[in-house]
């Protein structure tokens, strides 16, 4: 139970609406999070963030939550921050093919985002389930470090529908299988060493590809049929969100570029994620995980240059109050600092960091003056009434991200807030 109200108005909003919770357990009794049904009140996709990749405590935060939505609440899919065109072998996967064991191979040298135990969750759902839970990946291909794995398929759908144009996506898969890698920071300088030509050849031949596909539809749907056409689209969609990223990456890299230009990739993955509900049953449901620089619906600004326009923030516009934002955050404990690395697999070293007591100004300041621990706040209900009228309420204006802090209105950024008063860096595949 709840001691008595703090002093700091914002906090004591936060206290009349939070939802203590006692477990992290993905397999702990769901009933203490029943009040989540009421908050999210009917939302058709509710994202779930993390301030880091690599936490133990988030990975099975998320697990648990993802299990409430799903046997209580009836939702019906699983999008996660994975390559669109990658996704479609997990979802198999997940619906019961292969074995149990194909999971490492599919995601081996990927970045460890928290995917392994999510999957293996559906997948034993799926097993007794008489609704399955299908997956989808929203990202572009190899988190933003190659175009193959759009690529390669495509040049299979064309063989069977256009076969005089493979000799135009083979070329263009040589360009980018000189510099592919498992992320962005691995290919985006890679991709700045390239000779201007090569990398000029490879944005032309994906810009004609795409207007040749959209252009001639009635022909490419009668030699195949129209959901085999509508992923091979979107999959070359994609890789041209992920090519105009690299370029976009090695400008930031450089100190230059043009403003929010880094926000090709978010964009890409709402367009991905409203691709996957539209040809999802009208009942359809969608839990989305991704990190909350990518969910929240306020635009990124790092040294007052704003960089991003998120996923969160498109999902919003198109979707309205039938989007919510989950935030997951932590008042103390450690973090993964993700270092750009050259020299690492997935392009990053992940440093374990001491977190330092919660900034004046931050949500985990708040959280930490509404004595809330572990469990949810509600910040609609605290937006509704910070906004109804008491200038002396002012809401939070950064969140954790990493060991850091990312400067943004709390309150139009995130729905709700879910905390775990500790953090640890988890080691292994994260939540498997």
């Amino acid at each position: 139970m709840l001691a008595q109200s703090p002093a700091d108005p914002f906090a004591h909003l936060l206290r009349e609406g939070a939802v203590p919770l006692t477990h992290h357990d993905p397999e702990a009794p769901l009933d203490e999070l029943e009040p989540l049904r009421d908050i999210i009140d009917g939302a058709r996709v509710v994202a779930i963030g993390e301030h880091s990749h690599c936490i133990d405590e988030f990975a099975r935060l998320r697990r648990r939550v993802l299990r409430f939505l799903v046997e209580r609440c009836g939702f019906t899919a699983l999008a996660f921050e994975y390559g669109f065109s990658e996704g479609f072998a997990l979802d198999a996967w997940a619906q019961g093919e292969g074995t149990d064991d194909d999971l490492a191979v599919h995601l081996a040298g990927t970045m460890p985002v928290g995917l392994h135990g999510p999957l293996r969750w559906i997948r034993r759902h799926n097993r007794t389930a008489e609704q399955p839970v299908r997956f989808g990946g929203v990202d572009i291909p190899a988190a933003g470090g190659s175009v193959l794995p759009a690529l390669d398929p495509v040049a299979d759908y064309l063989r069977q529908v256009d076969p005089d144009l493979v000799p135009a996506v083979e070329a263009a898969a040589r360009i980018a299988a000189s510099f592919a890698g498992d992320s962005g920071s691995v290919a985006a300088p890679a991709w700045a060493r390239l000779a201007t030509a090569d990398q000029d050849a490879l944005t032309a031949t994906l810009a004609r590809l795409l207007i040749r596909f959209r252009s001639v539809e009635p022909l490419y749907v009668s030699r195949s049929d129209q959901h085999a056409y509508d992923v091979a689209l979107r999959r070359l969609e994609g890789a041209g969100h992920g090519d105009y990223t690299f370029r976009a990456m090695a400008e930031l890299f450089a100190g230059r570029g043009l403003t929010a230009d880094t926000s090709a990739r978010d964009a890409s993955m709402a367009e991905s994620l409203l691709w996957h509900l539209e040809r999802a049953e009208p009942e359809a449901r969608v839990v989305l995980m991704a990190h909350n620089a990518h969910i929240q619906k306020a635009p990124i600004s790092f040294e007052g240059r704003l960089t991003t326009f998120p996923m969160g923030q498109h999902l919003h516009r198109a979707l309205g109050d039938e989007y919510f934002a989950l935030g997951l955050t932590s008042t103390t404990g450690h973090t993964a600092d993700m270092r750009p690395d050259e020299n690492a697999p997935s392009g990053f070293a992940a440093d374990d960091t001491e977190l330092g007591p919660p900034e004046p100004g931050s949500i985990e300041a708040c959280l930490r003056d509404a004595e809330l621990g572990l469990g949810i706040a509600d910040l609609r209900r605290a937006r509704a009434q910070d906004r109804g009228g008491d200038a002396a309420v002012m809401g939070p204006d950064r969140i954790r991200m990493q060991s850091a802090y990312l400067q943004v209105p709390v309150l139009d950024a995130f729905d709700g807030i879910l905390n775990t008063p500790v953090s640890t860096v988890a080691g292994g595949p994260v939540g498997g």
